[in-house]
């Protein structure tokens, strides 16, 4: 199965928030042994949001969506997901009375009784309105829960209540797959070489080992470093360690500087 990630907010778009999803996501994937495989990212286009969610559908792939669930007027992702997959919306009874206690506890905390049938708690509910047969996903910060559908897991963008949230799908509902597929990577710093003059060696090595991938990172350098290039390869552990050392015997037999990196 791959793995993929949906970012959605117009304030990622513009520059007015920064994602702090992708980096995080795929270092809790590479503590369990897996690895993303696609992000994208979405503003509040309830079109475009339920085209993607279409598509994302029918891949069969673990998606995880972040933002878009509040109840406010820029907020699409619940309907877009119902939309997706031609089912309608629905008030979730568990998710309800989640809402409902929170409001509870908020009027407690302030020393202010809620009402719980007041227009703006009742339109608070709407949180609580997902499509027909979805599940919820706890959120430990404030109990208003997020929610799943066939393999995709929908949740805040804040990421204090997302984070958490995706952790717990992935340990509930995929500890199986973790460290299923081992992954090894190993590169070099390769100095005063261009990349072109790289290209045939890296094609050797993909032909020769299957299922190892090679890459290659140039930078312009710094006031620290030398301009090179970062060159490596990645796969399952034996055949990426005889990759890289096949790597190196050609670098050096080529007289090309390089450096390994530890």
């Amino acid at each position: 199965m791959a793995i993929g990630l949906i970012i959605i907010g117009d304030e990622i778009l513009s520059g007015r928030r920064t994602d702090q999803h992708f980096t995080k996501v795929v270092q809790m994937l590479a503590e369990r042994g897996l690895q993303l495989d696609w992000a994208e990212v979405l503003g509040d286009d309830p079109a475009r949001i339920t085209a993607t969610l279409r598509r994302t559908f029918a891949s069969g792939d673990i998606v995880f969506s972040c933002g878009g669930i509040g109840a406010t007027p820029d907020d699409h992702t619940r309907k877009a997901a119902a939309d997706a997959l031609g089912l309608p919306l629905v008030l979730h009874e568990q998710g309800k009375r989640n809402i409902q206690q929170r409001i509870l506890q908020m009027g407690e905390e302030s020393g202010q009784p809620a009402d719980l049938n007041s227009p703006e708690n009742l339109h608070r509910l709407k949180m609580a309105e997902f499509a027909e047969g979805a599940a919820l996903i706890p959120n430990p910060y404030n109990n208003v829960a997020g929610f799943a559908l066939r393999e995709h897991y929908f949740v805040p963008g804040f990421p204090v209540m997302a984070h958490p949230m995706i952790a717990w799908v992935l340990d509930h509902h995929y500890a199986h797959l973790f460290h299923r597929a081992p992954h090894s990577e190993q590169s070099v710093l390769v100095y005063g070489t261009a990349e072109s003059a790289l290209t045939p060696l890296m094609e050797a090595l993909e032909a020769q080992f299957a299922g190892v991938k090679v890459f290659s990172l140039p930078s312009v350098g710094d006031a620290n470093t030398r301009r090179h290039i970062e060159l490596g390869v990645k796969g399952a552990p034996e055949p990426t360690a005889a990759a890289f050392a096949q790597l190196c015997a050609e670098l050096s037999r080529l007289q090309v500087e390089y450096k390994h990196l530890s």
